[in-house]
């Protein structure tokens, strides 16, 4: 599909939010239509189930700059994400939630913060009109993935976020790892900005996320971490904690053999024993893993999308010009 001369592209996943997928076309499409710059906007169903497939269809036959993409099911945001940028030919890609808690009108901000020399701005909820729960959960996520990742965003997962071309080009993403996507840009070079950003109450619908996505989360910072800080060094990792439980092992045992010296017999049926032979042995291990690790060096992808599309929808301008 070409699609020469497209200044911005803009990705929306989403699912189950009918409710506001009208205003929310038309303020996106007011806001790029005052920048003066071409545009397409990429709508990726993430197998809804309400009636917001046909309001999507409908807008993508009234606007030509509308594209849609359905999924046969619900994938998850990652998925949705990964379709967009797949699909979008703009020189910069904007991310937006559906569900109008974060605004259109940003966009001109975060053009301005682009120009700073960054390639990528997330924006930052700094005052946030969520349920409570919801807003200690985002806390505790974002303060824990700024310690392990190193990462200087205060919010890490806004839905609002501008690329450039070449750092969208770099994210493959999978599972729930939209929810990082800072920390892996910011792993490959690419300089990271952040813009506080106006956060509305939900008006329409309800939030599809809870205390649940806690656990999964951690699992994902683990994934994450494994493969940005120790992707070209596993030994460091998993070769520490291996050694630390070997010398663990090893001490409880070289003190069984001082005693045996001593003449405190028998040591046989000690629980130190056990104690220092399961630590020796795990420890070893956990230390070969990361020698195994360390002899993986490339990543063996298959290349093939682990979503379905049932249907798509190309915008029909293939390169508009800005409104007179």
């Amino acid at each position: 599909m070409e699609l020469a001369g497209i200044d911005v592209s803009v990705v929306v996943p989403l699912f189950n939010e009918e409710a506001t997928l009208v205003e929310l076309h038309r303020r996106l499409a007011a806001t790029l239509a005052k920048l003066g710059k071409t545009y397409e906007v990429w709508f990726i169903d993430d197998g809804s189930t309400d009636a917001g497939p046909r309001l999507l269809d409908e807008l993508a036959a009234q606007d030509g700059h509308v594209g849609v993409v359905h999924f046969r099911r619900n994938f998850g945001k990652a998925a949705a994400l990964d379709a967009g940028f797949e699909r979008a030919r703009g020189h910069l890609v904007f991310t937006l939630d559906a569900d109008l808690q974060d605004t259109p009108e940003e966009l001109p901000n975060f053009l301005a913060a682009l120009e700073s020399g960054y390639d990528v701005v997330s924006g930052w909820k700094k005052h946030r009109h969520d349920p409570l729960g919801k807003r200690l959960l985002s806390k505790l996520f974002n303060a824990v993935v700024r310690r392990a990742c190193g990462l200087g965003a205060h919010d890490c997962n806004c839905g609002c976020k501008l690329y450039r071309r070449e750092a969208v080009a770099e994210l493959h993403l999978h599972g729930e790892m939209h929810r990082f996507v800072p920390v892996l840009l910011q792993d490959r070079g690419f300089r990271v900005g952040e813009v506080e950003v106006r956060h509305e109450a939900r008006r329409f619908g309800r939030s599809k996320y809870g205390w649940r996505r806690l656990f999964s989360g951690f699992f994902d910072l683990l994934s994450v971490t494994l493969n940005t800080r120790y992707r070209a060094r596993p030994l460091h990792l998993f070769g520490l904690t291996g050694l630390l439980l070997a010398a663990i092992g090893g001490g409880a045992l070289g003190y069984l053999v001082v005693l045996w010296l001593l003449g405190y017999r028998p040591i046989g049926q000690r629980p130190l024993l056990f104690f220092g032979l399961l630590f020796v042995t795990v420890g070893v291990q956990i230390i070969s893993t990361g020698l195994l690790g360390e002899l993986i060096t490339y990543r063996h992808q298959t290349g093939e999308d682990y979503y379905t599309v049932r249907a798509m929808i190309a915008p029909a301008q293939r390169a508009s010009s800005p409104p007179e």
